[in-house]
């Protein structure tokens, strides 16, 4: 695929520190923006104090050629990893790089002896339902939460 990320690109997932918060917050605005008017409110990740979150959550940011391009939260709930969000810069989507941050949450959970990815979005982002579907993730849930309507997703991992 032309538009992967390639071998030839230096890519690299690490720990986040708060000279990246500006990055994510920037990035995740960016990449949300497109959903208030459907949803009628800026998604959740968007209100998100990400400095509160590198401090309580497992942040990582995703690099390439030295430039920050993603980013992952992560957290461990009972027998999975969790999900809490996952963006890709607009300037870099439909490169791979989700697929790269979705690999270290599968990585990082096998690791830990976890058996399953879970993760939730927004009802109204309904490019994420298709996207998760297709990625092999199970539908679980669906309820609303602070004022969201959430589906919550499961995949079981070996």
């Amino acid at each position: 695929m032309a538009n992967s990320a390639t071998a030839m690109e230096d890519v690299t997932i690490a720990p986040a520190t708060v000279e990246d918060v500006p990055t994510i917050q920037s990035m995740v605005h960016a990449a949300y923006s497109k959903y208030i008017e459907r949803m009628g409110q800026p998604p959740a990740p968007m209100n998100a104090n990400y400095h509160e979150i590198l401090a309580t959550h497992e942040v990582h940011v995703l690099k390439a050629n030295g430039d920050t391009v993603g980013s992952i939260v992560l957290g461990t709930k009972g027998d999975s990893v969790q999900i809490n969000n996952l963006v890709v810069g607009p300037t870099a989507q439909g490169r791979g790089y989700g697929r790269i941050l979705m690999a270290h949450a599968e990585e990082t959970a096998r690791q830990r002896g976890c058996t399953a990815l879970t993760l939730y979005t927004n009802v109204k982002m309904y490019e994420n339902l298709a996207l998760y579907r297709k990625m092999r993730f199970e539908e679980i849930d669906r309820r609303t939460e602070d004022g969201y309507e959430r589906v919550f997703f499961r995949k079981e991992i070996k």
